[in-house]
This record gives C-alpha cells, structure tokens and sequence, in this order.
C-alpha cells in the first residue's frame, strides 16, 4: 500500500496527570474525549486519554504510568499549532488559563506576531495561529 496523505494522525506525549490534561484540552480548549482507559493494577499496561474533535484526522494522546513511566520533557519547541484561519478568542485563552494553562511569549518572534502560545499542565506548548494553511 502506498503511503498517502491520508492516515490519522496520533500526537502521543506522556502526561503528569490526566486530570489536569483533561481539564486543559476538553474543559479549556474545547476537544471531546475520545477514549479513556484506566490500566489499574495489571503489568503492561498504562493511563491513557485520547482528546481531539469527533470528525478530525488526527487526535492527542496522553499517557500516564505504567511499568516504565516516562516523565514529559517538552521544550520550547514543541509546539502543537492549530491553525484558525481567523482571529484567536481572548475568550478561549482566558479558558485555557482558567483550566491550567499558562499563556506565554514564544522564543520564536513568527508566533507572538501570528498567535497566542499557551503552555498545558505538562508543559507542552499549544498556539493559536490566527493565519490560515494548506497543503496544497
């Protein structure tokens, strides 16, 4: 099989706590959750929240404990952009605040010019660009 642009895109980042990432991503920003599992107890297995919209190709998922527990080391860089094609609600970001996240100035001059950048509970950045894009 060819590969395409077609495949759904998964966004997998270890999370801290899935509370506070729920609260951020479906409380703040708006995201349905797709899929929770809670692993318990049994060998092999971990926390995990999927978040994104219902008819979207792509979703975020959030994982937490398990055998190996992987801490979240984000950088400044790792951005995840959504791209509105519009003006970014002070409303929304007042949300995501409310909900745990922290607004912040991106070390990269292209975002504070074009978006807002907020940082989640576990330290990953999400911007709101206000331009547009396409692939094509």
């Amino acid at each position: 099989m060819p590969f395409t642009g077609q495949p759904h895109v998964r966004i997998a980042r270890p999370s801290r706590d899935l509370a506070a990432a729920e609260r951020f991503w479906a409380d703040g920003l708006g995201l349905t959750v797709l899929f929770r599992a809670d692993a318990g107890r049994e060998p092999g297995t971990h926390d995990l929240l999927m978040v994104g919209h219902p008819d979207a190709s792509w979703h975020l998922e959030l994982v937490h404990g398990g055998d190996h527990p992987v801490e979240p080391r984000p950088t400044d860089e790792d951005l995840l952009v959504l791209y509105l094609d519009g003006p970014v609600a002070e409303e929304t970001v007042d949300r995501l605040e409310e909900h745990g996240g922290k607004r912040v100035v991106s070390p990269n001059p292209y975002w504070n010019e074009w978006g807002v950048t907020v940082e989640d509970p576990d330290g990953y950045r999400l911007v709101l660009c206000r331009r547009g894009w396409s692939n094509s």
